[in-house]
């Protein structure tokens, strides 16, 4: 898959589980997987759409494989660890809620201009 039908195939995938159709939207995002395993923002949303319904660990297994591909990712540590808090492990979820808080505490440092517009 193209980097351009992998985009597309997740906004469509997106728009079907804003529109309620939460196992299309799943079927989307897994052929996405299956066809392009690297393709992270498919695996996050496939985290996100399954922590949405309640999936805990259909959740947590889609945002270790996001994770794994991009471990400084702000977003993918912020999704494991509402994912961890869910499932009731406080610390793992502390754990990945730091370092989101990190990345964003880097992001800030290099990008000063665009925290300013945020105070």
């Amino acid at each position: 898959m193209t980097a351009e039908q992998i985009q597309s195939a997740i906004e469509e995938a997106t728009f079907d589980y804003t529109m309620g159709d939460h196992d299309t939207a799943l079927a989307k995002l897994a052929r996405v997987t299956a066809a392009a395993p690297a393709a992270f923002e498919a695996w996050h949303a496939l985290a996100e759409i399954n922590f949405s319904l309640r999936r805990l660990d259909d959740a947590l297994a889609a945002g270790d494989k996001a994770h794994a591909l991009r471990p400084d990712d702000l977003f993918i540590n912020t999704t494991l660890s509402r994912v961890w808090m869910e499932k009731g492990d406080k610390a793992t979820a502390e754990k990945y809620g730091a370092q989101a808080k990190i990345l964003g505490w880097k992001d800030q440092l290099k990008n000063p201009e665009t925290t300013k517009d945020r105070l």
